[in-house]
Protein backbone atom coordinates (compact mmCIF):
# COMPACT_ATOMS: atom_id res chain seq x y z
CA UNK A 1 0.00 0.00 0.00
CA UNK A 2 3.04 2.28 0.00
CA UNK A 3 2.19 3.52 -3.49
CA UNK A 4 -1.07 4.96 -2.13
CA UNK A 5 0.93 7.78 -0.44
CA UNK A 6 -1.16 7.81 2.71
CA UNK A 7 -0.29 10.47 5.29
CA UNK A 8 -2.35 9.18 8.21
CA UNK A 9 -4.36 6.22 9.46
CA UNK A 10 -7.82 6.50 11.00
CA UNK A 11 -9.18 3.55 12.95
CA UNK A 12 -12.53 2.25 13.95
CA UNK A 13 -11.90 1.77 17.65
CA UNK A 14 -14.42 -0.61 19.16
CA UNK A 15 -14.08 -3.47 16.68
CA UNK A 16 -10.85 -2.89 14.74
CA UNK A 17 -8.67 -2.29 17.81
CA UNK A 18 -10.73 -3.34 20.85
CA UNK A 19 -12.35 -6.72 21.47
CA UNK A 20 -15.66 -5.17 22.41
CA UNK A 21 -17.45 -8.47 21.76
CA UNK A 22 -15.71 -10.19 24.67
CA UNK A 23 -16.43 -7.14 26.81
CA UNK A 24 -20.17 -7.27 26.11
CA UNK A 25 -20.25 -11.05 26.62
CA UNK A 26 -18.60 -10.74 30.02
CA UNK A 27 -20.96 -7.96 31.05
CA UNK A 28 -24.00 -10.00 29.97
CA UNK A 29 -22.76 -13.16 31.70
CA UNK A 30 -23.67 -15.25 28.68
CA UNK A 31 -22.08 -15.52 25.23
CA UNK A 32 -25.24 -15.59 23.13
CA UNK A 33 -26.90 -12.84 25.14
CA UNK A 34 -23.76 -10.71 25.04
CA UNK A 35 -23.45 -11.00 21.28
CA UNK A 36 -27.14 -10.21 20.83
CA UNK A 37 -26.79 -7.17 23.07
CA UNK A 38 -23.73 -5.97 21.18
CA UNK A 39 -25.50 -6.40 17.84
CA UNK A 40 -28.51 -4.47 19.13
CA UNK A 41 -26.28 -1.62 20.30
CA UNK A 42 -24.55 -1.52 16.90
CA UNK A 43 -27.88 -1.36 15.09
CA UNK A 44 -29.10 1.48 17.29
CA UNK A 45 -26.07 3.68 16.74
CA UNK A 46 -25.49 2.97 13.05
CA UNK A 47 -29.09 3.89 12.27
CA UNK A 48 -29.26 6.88 14.62
CA UNK A 49 -27.72 9.54 12.38
CA UNK A 50 -27.53 12.59 14.64
CA UNK A 51 -25.78 11.92 17.95
CA UNK A 52 -27.79 11.13 21.02
CA UNK A 53 -26.15 10.04 24.27
CA UNK A 54 -24.39 6.76 23.65
CA UNK A 55 -24.92 5.57 27.20
CA UNK A 56 -28.69 5.69 26.53
CA UNK A 57 -28.29 3.30 23.60
CA UNK A 58 -26.42 0.82 25.80
CA UNK A 59 -29.41 0.69 28.14
CA UNK A 60 -31.93 0.68 25.29
CA UNK A 61 -30.17 -2.26 23.62
CA UNK A 62 -30.00 -4.07 26.97
CA UNK A 63 -33.74 -3.65 27.44
CA UNK A 64 -34.43 -4.95 23.94
CA UNK A 65 -32.61 -8.23 24.49
CA UNK A 66 -33.35 -8.85 28.17
CA UNK A 67 -30.15 -7.68 29.84
CA UNK A 68 -30.68 -6.02 33.21
CA UNK A 69 -30.01 -2.36 33.84
CA UNK A 70 -27.55 -3.39 36.53
CA UNK A 71 -25.44 -5.25 33.95
CA UNK A 72 -25.60 -2.26 31.61
CA UNK A 73 -24.45 -0.03 34.47
CA UNK A 74 -21.58 -2.40 35.18
CA UNK A 75 -20.50 -2.44 31.52
CA UNK A 76 -20.23 1.34 31.50
CA UNK A 77 -18.45 1.43 34.87
CA UNK A 78 -15.92 -1.16 33.69
CA UNK A 79 -15.45 0.78 30.44
CA UNK A 80 -14.62 4.01 32.24
CA UNK A 81 -12.35 2.06 34.59
CA UNK A 82 -10.24 0.94 31.62
CA UNK A 83 -11.23 -2.72 31.55
CA UNK A 84 -11.61 -2.94 27.76
CA UNK A 85 -8.93 -5.05 26.10
CA UNK A 86 -7.37 -4.56 22.66
CA UNK A 87 -7.03 -7.42 20.20
CA UNK A 88 -3.69 -9.22 20.71
CA UNK A 89 -1.99 -7.71 17.65
CA UNK A 90 -3.26 -4.15 18.14
CA UNK A 91 -0.40 -2.96 20.34
CA UNK A 92 2.32 -4.13 17.96
CA UNK A 93 0.57 -2.64 14.92
CA UNK A 94 0.14 0.71 16.65
CA UNK A 95 3.73 0.64 17.95
CA UNK A 96 5.03 0.05 14.43
CA UNK A 97 3.00 2.98 13.10
CA UNK A 98 4.35 5.17 15.89
CA UNK A 99 7.95 4.13 15.19
CA UNK A 100 7.49 5.07 11.53
CA UNK A 101 6.02 8.47 12.35
CA UNK A 102 2.47 7.87 11.16
CA UNK A 103 -0.26 10.20 12.37
CA UNK A 104 -3.21 8.29 13.80
CA UNK A 105 -6.79 8.96 14.80
CA UNK A 106 -9.84 7.04 15.85
CA UNK A 107 -13.36 7.66 14.59
CA UNK A 108 -15.72 5.82 16.88
CA UNK A 109 -19.39 5.43 17.72
CA UNK A 110 -19.60 6.36 21.38
CA UNK A 111 -19.38 9.32 23.76
CA UNK A 112 -16.14 11.26 24.11
CA UNK A 113 -15.42 10.02 27.64
CA UNK A 114 -15.87 6.40 26.56
CA UNK A 115 -13.82 6.94 23.39
CA UNK A 116 -10.93 8.31 25.44
CA UNK A 117 -11.14 5.39 27.89
CA UNK A 118 -11.15 2.83 25.07
CA UNK A 119 -8.31 4.57 23.24
CA UNK A 120 -6.26 4.59 26.45
CA UNK A 121 -6.69 0.81 26.70
CA UNK A 122 -4.59 0.42 23.54
CA UNK A 123 -1.66 2.25 25.23
CA UNK A 124 -1.15 4.22 22.01
CA UNK A 125 -1.15 7.99 21.86
CA UNK A 126 -3.50 8.95 19.03
CA UNK A 127 -3.23 12.38 17.48
CA UNK A 128 -7.02 12.69 17.55
CA UNK A 129 -9.89 10.86 19.21
CA UNK A 130 -13.09 11.66 17.35
CA UNK A 131 -16.19 10.25 19.00
CA UNK A 132 -19.71 10.39 17.62
CA UNK A 133 -20.40 12.93 20.36
CA UNK A 134 -17.58 15.16 19.14
CA UNK A 135 -18.63 14.77 15.50
CA UNK A 136 -22.32 15.28 16.28
CA UNK A 137 -23.16 12.23 14.17
CA UNK A 138 -22.85 8.47 14.35
CA UNK A 139 -21.17 6.45 11.66
CA UNK A 140 -22.25 5.58 9.00
CA UNK A 141 -23.27 9.19 8.37
CA UNK A 142 -20.59 10.90 6.26
CA UNK A 143 -20.30 13.72 8.78
CA UNK A 144 -18.74 11.33 11.30
CA UNK A 145 -15.93 10.35 8.94
CA UNK A 146 -15.50 13.92 7.75
CA UNK A 147 -14.98 15.00 11.36
CA UNK A 148 -12.04 12.58 11.54
CA UNK A 149 -10.59 13.98 8.33
CA UNK A 150 -11.02 17.53 9.59
CA UNK A 151 -9.21 16.68 12.82
CA UNK A 152 -6.31 15.21 10.86
CA UNK A 153 -6.35 18.11 8.38
CA UNK A 154 -5.91 15.71 5.47
CA UNK A 155 -7.70 15.07 2.21
CA UNK A 156 -9.62 11.78 2.22
CA UNK A 157 -7.33 10.34 -0.45
CA UNK A 158 -4.39 10.62 1.98
CA UNK A 159 -6.02 8.80 4.90
CA UNK A 160 -6.34 5.02 5.19
CA UNK A 161 -9.35 3.96 7.24
CA UNK A 162 -9.03 0.71 9.20
CA UNK A 163 -12.50 -0.77 9.59
CA UNK A 164 -13.58 -3.40 12.06
CA UNK A 165 -17.28 -3.65 11.20
CA UNK A 166 -18.97 -4.07 7.81
CA UNK A 167 -20.74 -0.70 7.94
CA UNK A 168 -17.42 1.18 7.96
CA UNK A 169 -16.52 -0.19 4.53
CA UNK A 170 -19.18 1.76 2.60
CA UNK A 171 -19.18 4.53 5.21
CA UNK A 172 -15.51 5.51 4.95
CA UNK A 173 -15.39 4.78 1.21
CA UNK A 174 -18.28 7.17 0.61
CA UNK A 175 -16.19 10.15 1.74
CA UNK A 176 -13.20 9.11 -0.38
CA UNK A 177 -11.04 7.12 2.00
CA UNK A 178 -9.44 3.83 1.05
CA UNK A 179 -10.44 1.13 3.53
CA UNK A 180 -8.50 -1.71 5.11
CA UNK A 181 -10.97 -4.09 6.71
CA UNK A 182 -9.85 -6.21 9.64
CA UNK A 183 -12.59 -8.72 8.90
CA UNK A 184 -12.01 -11.20 11.70
CA UNK A 185 -15.56 -12.59 11.52
CA UNK A 186 -15.43 -13.25 7.75
CA UNK A 187 -18.43 -11.05 6.98
CA UNK A 188 -19.29 -10.40 3.32
CA UNK A 189 -18.38 -7.05 1.79
CA UNK A 190 -21.55 -4.94 1.93
CA UNK A 191 -23.42 -4.78 -1.36
CA UNK A 192 -22.29 -1.87 -3.50
CA UNK A 193 -19.26 -1.02 -1.37
CA UNK A 194 -15.84 -0.66 -3.03
CA UNK A 195 -13.64 -3.66 -2.39
CA UNK A 196 -11.45 -2.93 0.64
CA UNK A 197 -7.95 -4.07 1.42
CA UNK A 198 -8.54 -7.10 3.67
CA UNK A 199 -6.66 -9.33 6.08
Amino acid sequence: MADQKFKAVAFDLLTALIDSWAFWIKAAGDETLGRTWRLASLRLVTTAGIYRPYEETVFEAAGEVGVSGERADQLLEDWVAGKLAPWPEASSVLAKLASQGWRTAVVTNCSQRLAEAAAAATRHRFDHIVSAERAGFYKIKPEAYKAGLAALGEDASRVLFVAGSPHDVPGASAVGMKVYWSNRFNDPVPTGAPKPFMN
